[in-house]
């Protein structure tokens, strides 16, 4: 086998954006959970994250939440699909399919992993105070507005 020539450039790898979910969850006393991680530099979301290979989207998100926040999930539904394109909100290059759910939680009591760097249970319209990332106040607004003017 010949060795590659040093001076011939090596194809470069295709790349595909990433699949990732995370769900804007709610509880009984009407409360949604954000979080801050240290992912999205600066800013707060949702839990989430990749979809693994023969995984559905929904047993991502459910196994996500467990490894995040240690939270069970009920009453799972789809909310929003978006895209995030090299943004530098996160921390760091990637390209990102964002399929975002809405779900609920009996608990409040989270377990989080040494992703979270803090988290807090606040009012929808609270939320907006926030430092959020766009994709999260996006989810947020759709949110409200499902609220105040449901089907």
């Amino acid at each position: 086998m010949t060795p590659p020539n040093p001076l011939v450039p090596l194809p470069l790898e295709k790349q595909f954006p990433l699949t990732t979910v995370g769900a804007l969850v709610g509880n009984s006393s009407g409360t949604v959970l954000i979080v801050k991680t240290t992912k999205w530099t600066g800013t707060w979301g949702v839990p989430g994250g990749k979809v693994e290979w023969g995984e559905s989207l929904e047993s991502a998100l459910i196994r996500e939440f467990q490894e995040e926040v240690g939270l069970n999930l009920t009453q799972i539904r789809f909310a929003l699909l978006q895209e995030a394109v090299l943004d530098t909100q996160f921390f760091k290059e990637a390209h990102f399919i964002l399929v975002n759910y809405y779900a609920f939680s009996e608990t409040e009591t989270i377990t989080p992993n040494e992703e979270i760097e803090e988290w807090a249970w606040v009012n929808p319209f609270e939320a907006l105070e926030y430092p959020l990332n766009t994709y999260t106040r996006l989810l947020v607004r759709d949110y409200i507005s499902l609220m105040e003017n449901p089907f």
